[in-house]
C-alpha cells in the first residue's frame, strides 16, 4: 500500500517506461500510477490493475538468427530481457517448412542460449523458419510467432 518513486520514469517525454524490474519481487502483485505534467500543469493520477509480473506478462517473439552452411541452417533465437529475468527458463519454439506448405517440423523447448542445427541435405527449394518465446511458470505462456524469415536451400548455378 505504499507508492515507490521510479526515478528512470520522471520527467520523461515517451508515453511509456519499463518497471520490469523495479521490484525486488517479481512473484508479487503491483500497480503503477501515472500523471501528466507540463509546467504549471498536471493531470489527476492515473492506476493501473494490479498486474502479476510471472502470470500477466506478455511475450514477444524472439528475433532469428539465421547462419547457412553447406548441408546445415543454425539457428539462434534472441531474446531482448531485462537482467532481473535473465535467470528465469526462457525457451523458444521453431517451426521449419517449405514455402507454400502447411507442413511444419517443429522444433520445441529449445533454451534460449541454444543453438539448432537443421540438416539440410534433403532439402532443396524455399524454406522458412520462424519460431515463438515461451516461459513456463505456473502455466505455459508463448508469443505470437515471428515473421517468417525464408531462405533458398540447395540450389544449383
Amino acid at each position: 500500500n505504499k507508492w515507490r518513486k521510479v526515478p528512470h520514469c520522471k520527467n520523461i517525454r515517451r508515453t511509456s517506461c519499463n518497471l520490469t524490474c523495479v521490484l525486488p519481487n517479481l512473484f508479487i502483485k503491483a500497480r503503477a500510477r501515472v500523471k501528466a505534467v507540463s509546467g504549471q500543469f498536471q493531470s489527476p493520477w492515473v492506476e493501473s490493475q494490479f498486474k502479476e509480473y510471472h502470470l500477466d506478462v506478455e511475450l514477444a517473439p524472439p528475433a532469428l538468427n539465421v547462419n547457412i552452411t553447406e548441408n546445415f541452417i543454425h539457428v539462434n533465437a534472441s531474446f531482448p530481457l531485462a537482467a532481473c529475468v535473465e535467470s528465469f527458463s526462457w525457451t523458444y519454439d521453431l517451426n521449419l517448412w517449405e514455402a507454400g506448405s502447411e507442413d511444419k517440423k517443429t522444433y520445441e523447448r529449445k533454451f534460449r542460449t541454444e543453438t539448432v542445427t537443421l540438416d539440410t541435405t534433403a532439402l532443396r527449394g524455399n524454406y522458412c523458419l520462424n519460431a515463438r518465446s515461451s516461459y513456463e511458470s505456473i502455466e505455459s505462456k508463448h508469443s505470437p510467432f515471428s515473421q517468417p524469415v525464408c531462405v533458398l536451400l540447395n540450389q544449383k548455378g
